[in-house]
């Protein structure tokens, strides 16, 4: 498949530059390209081109973004000292110190391998946080590099297609979107699609096309209808048809879990205006034209994205029926919108001063500040991921500033995007006007007020409810200069709770010796060192108890079978705890499965563990299958017998679309089923499509099932699902 950026050459490039801005010193980026057309002199790609039109390509998709000069030159130089005998040295002689260190960075995250085991690309992760806080035109330079290179992936084998597109999903094309290139995101997904699921891809297409037709002239119809309208209100646009792009098509339809023709948004339009008054006048409009859809309206501009985004959204039923999307900007949202943190570079060369830059680049600053204070590569890696995928919620200080947090980000998480000494000394806070606790989740539109004391300190307590990286950081960087002996106390507390959740005594985890070899394994000279660490954070007690269920696991798959404890069959035996009935001693304990988590009237069936009893499983559970093929002595015959009353942890998930009083409407559902929540999370994604994860106590699977059906009868309710653990 040839590449749109094939056959580019240096006068495209300034061309492409020309329409982009208005100055532009030509003869400094014709220095740049003989210099590195010289250096790659005799070099070939694996395409067969001249190994010259790749770095040609880069400078154009820079130079189509409106970057400076020094940018553009360090794309045609950025792999003049990874692949040619040029030292950095000579770059900044002929080009300047700026020139040298963009290549410089560049280069540093080019030998980065992505692709490596998790750990080690958790340590390169850091690297590369670290080369783009330096300059943030590195990242814009290599976002640029992979962009061309994912165009002329096609000689590579597939095994490598895919690994350097599931990095391209995974890493570049978040990093995109976080700094607000839209376009460059979308074209980043999509390619990446094309490689990682090739038959979708292909099929997509296939659909796409087939309707394109129709599509064309029901967009080209309701562009003539608002374009005529907009004329009679004397507001001057530009309307344009908006195709959604293939790769979030397709995670809609994996996230609504719905075929291609059940998607009825593929018509998108978009109206550029020259002044925000003319946005909510062109709103109005659109609506008056056509009805809006109840709960799809977003203004973005009263409270833009994190990435600085801003437009109007609304869906309406257009002509003949169909939802149409329309966006509304002005034309410096637009740019914005299209090329994110370069249009800085296009219209204010990102001078320190301008607010909106340094808003824009605010969180790879936490990173890197945060970056010194978690010492596991692991656990940064979760930190970096978290801060790319998250959900937001937008909330005011008293001055009315606004602070952007993750869903479900708390004071605290607050308190640490203030400042850090602001975080570390967080005694209170007040949200909206009120005392709140310090786990408050705060909503969108909150004013939160950190109250502060000379004697306030982080506790080991917050990094169970914080949210964002930079707070848990913090918080665990103050815990390890705390005490010993307190961290220690904490630690073995924090260790209980998540093994008694996870139904392992501590008891029994302290004779088996697991610890032991865990804390050796970490590093740690003794066990009391690895549980302090728990208690300052450094690890968390349910990865813990997750590596010591593994290791006791492993220890009893050591035992010889001959050995292991099987149950004679005698007669009927009940145990009231669990409400279950096998044949077999009267003393054998039993436990319900976490990994199907089975109710009264599911079939069920028993597996006999090494040491730990018999856990219960739905007859349909994955883990049985494999169980009746190695182990089939193990598996046993087991019936409910529950006793009047009893109930069971069962849990759901709700997809819907997220409007005013839906967890109320399904919480009334539950609650006129006289059924007990215990524990519920809900997350909304940037498409308004809402997540609602709820843990209940119910008696069997006949009333839960009855529950479900009246849920999922609710308006704007998708889906409903029951869940393992």
């Amino acid at each position: 498949m040839a590449s749109q950026y094939d056959s580019v050459d240096i006068d495209q490039v300034l061309n492409t530059l020309g329409e982009s801005r208005d100055e532009a010193d030509t003869e400094f980026i014709i220095r740049a390209y003989e210099f590195a057309r010289e250096a790659h002199e005799g070099q070939s790609r694996l395409t067969g081109a001249p190994y010259i039109s790749h770095p040609l390509a880069v400078a154009n998709i820079l130079a189509g973004l409106g970057m400076d000069d020094a940018t553009i030159c360090a794309g045609l130089l950025h792999d003049v000292v990874e692949d040619c005998e040029v030292a950095l040295g000579e770059v900044e002689g002929a080009f300047g110190a700026t020139v040298a260190r963009i290549v410089d960075g560049v280069t540093k995250i080019t030998r980065i391998d992505f692709r490596s085991k998790k750990r080690a690309q958790a340590g390169n992760l850091r690297k590369m946080i670290l080369a783009m806080a330096e300059d943030i035109r590195v990242i814009v330079v290599k976002l640029a590099d992979r962009l061309h290179n994912m165009e002329t992936l096609q000689p590579f084998r597939p095994e490598q297609q895919r690994s350097i597109a599931d990095e391209t999903l995974y890493i570049f094309a978040p990093l995109a979107h976080r700094l607000g290139m839209q376009r460059i995101k979308w074209e980043l997904e999509d390619t990446a699609f094309r490689f990682l699921q090739p038959e979708e891809y292909r099929d997509l297409i296939r659909k796409v096309n087939k309707t394109r037709k129709q599509r064309v002239h029901e967009v080209e119809e309701v562009i003539g209808v608002l374009r005529q309208r907009l004329r009679q209100e004397g507001i001057e646009a530009e309307i344009q048809g908006r195709p959604k792009h293939l790769y979030s098509i397709y995670t809609k339809m994996l996230k609504q879990q719905i075929d291609f023709d059940r998607i009825h948004d593929l018509n998108a339009l978009r109206v550029i205006v020259n002044n925000v008054r003319d946005c909510y006048s062109a709103l109005g409009v659109v609506q008056n034209l056509w009805m809006p859809l109840a709960g799809m309206f977003t203004d973005y501009i009263a409270k833009p994205k994190p990435n600085r985004y801003q437009s109007l959204h609304t869906k309406v039923l257009g002509p003949r029926g169909e939802p149409i999307e329309v966006q509304i900007r002005t034309w410096d949202m637009h740019r914005e919108a299209e090329y994110g943190i370069a249009a800085h570079w296009q219209y204010k060369e990102g001078k320190p001063g301008d607010s909106d830059f340094e808003r824009k680049v605010s969180w790879l600053r936490q990173l890197h500040d945060m970056e010194a204070d978690i010492e596991d590569d692991g656990e940064f890696l979760e930190s970096l991921r978290l801060d790319l995928f998250k959900d937001e919620v937008f909330v005011f200080t008293p001055a009315s500033d606004v602070i952007d947090l993750p869903l479900g980000g708390t004071p605290v998480d607050f308190a640490y995007r203030v400042h850090s000494q602001v975080g570390d000394r967080c005694a209170g806070a007040r949200v909206n006007g009120r005392l709140v606790p310090l786990s408050y989740e705060l909503q969108n539109g909150d004013i939160c007020e950190v109250l502060t004391s000379k004697n306030a300190k982080p506790r080991a307590g917050w990094l169970e409810f914080v949210r964002t990286s930079h707070a848990k950081g913090r918080i665990k960087s103050a815990l390890r200069k705390a005490g010993f002996e307190e961290n220690l106390s904490t630690g073995r507390a924090r260790l209980e709770r998540a093994a008694k959740s996870a139904r392992l005594e501590m008891a029994e985890v302290n004779r088996s010796g697991v610890l032991e070899r865990l804390s050796a394994a970490a590093n740690y000279k003794t066990v009391e060192e690895y549980i302090a660490a728990v208690g300052y954070g450094d690890f968390s007690p349910e990865s813990v108890v997750e590596r010591v269920r593994d290791e006791l696991d492993r220890d009893a798959q050591r035992t010889p079978p001959a050995t292991a404890p099987l149950i004679v069959p005698k007669r009927w035996e009940r145990t009231p705890a669990e409400g279950v009935t096998a044949l077999g001693r009267g003393d054998v304990l039993f436990r319900l499965s976490r990994c199907c988590s089975p109710l009264p009237g599911d079939p069920i069936v028993g597996y006999i563990t090494r040491g730990r009893g018999i856990t219960v499983h739905r007859q349909s559970c994955p883990n049985m299958s494999y169980y009746r093929e190695h182990e089939p002595t193990r598996v046993v015959e087991v019936q409910w017998d529950p006793q009047d009353g009893a109930t069971y942890r069962a849990r759901i998930e709700v997809d819907a679309f997220d409007r005013v009083g839906l967890l109320n409407d399904v919480t009334g559902i539950i609650s006129s089923h006289k059924t007990n929540i215990t524990r519920a999370e809900v997350s909304t994604a940037s498409d308004r499509n809402a997540k609602l994860r709820i843990e209940l106590d119910v008696q069997d699977a006949k009333r839960l099932q009855a529950l479900m059906r009246e849920v999922r009868q609710l308006s704007d309710v998708r889906n409903v699902r029951r869940v393992k653990a």
